[in-house]
């Protein structure tokens, strides 16, 4: 087996994690169309896309300090999964409370591959770029903290307007 260096797996790690947070602001735009009966959710959301933004912008710049580019291939492929995922939620009939699931679990999916990323970054002497995963991981627990105090609140509405007949989904 052929050994890799540092470098190598630092500048993967980034591309994956850019890929992964392109997918996440993909998906938060798109159910971001169908929220207008959930606000408390559609304002977690729009606040995370922005938060998302920055952070694309911070492995946007990690990336280039080591002489590297997002990987296109790889956002397509990540790209194409999100949008099967969502295709697949939206033909349930509880769209809403399953994008809200899948959203509360992949942000500590993010917050994983942050402190991660982190431990990559000290080992790769790239320990400039570590605040920023750091705060990259305090970010996504915040968002997650945020969804789950959703759950129960979403899930209520969810119910009254799906027992009074009125479209809960988007």
């Amino acid at each position: 087996m052929a050994s890799t260096d540092i470098g190598t797996i630092y500048a993967g790690a980034l591309k994956n994690t850019r890929a992964l947070e392109r997918q996440g602001l993909e998906q938060m735009e798109r159910q971001l169309s169908g929220l207008e009966r959930y606000p408390d959710y559609a304002a977690v959301l729009r606040r995370h896309v922005e938060t998302t933004k920055g952070q694309l912008a911070r492995l946007d710049k990690a990336l280039e300090s080591i002489g590297e580019s997002p990987s296109t291939l790889k956002e397509t492929v990540t790209s194409v999964a999100g949008s099967i995922g969502a295709v697949a939620h939206a033909v349930t009939q509880d769209e809403t409370l399953k994008n809200l699931y899948a959203g509360y679990a992949y942000q500590y999916d993010q917050v994983a591959a942050y402190r991660s990323l982190v431990v990559v970054a000290v080992r790769a002497d790239k320990s400039d770029h570590v605040a920023g995963f750091r705060a990259a991981v305090e970010e996504e627990t915040k968002v997650a903290e945020e969804i789950s105090a959703l759950i129960e609140p979403v899930t209520k509405t969810y119910l009254d307007l799906s027992l009074n007949g009125a479209k809960a989904d988007s």
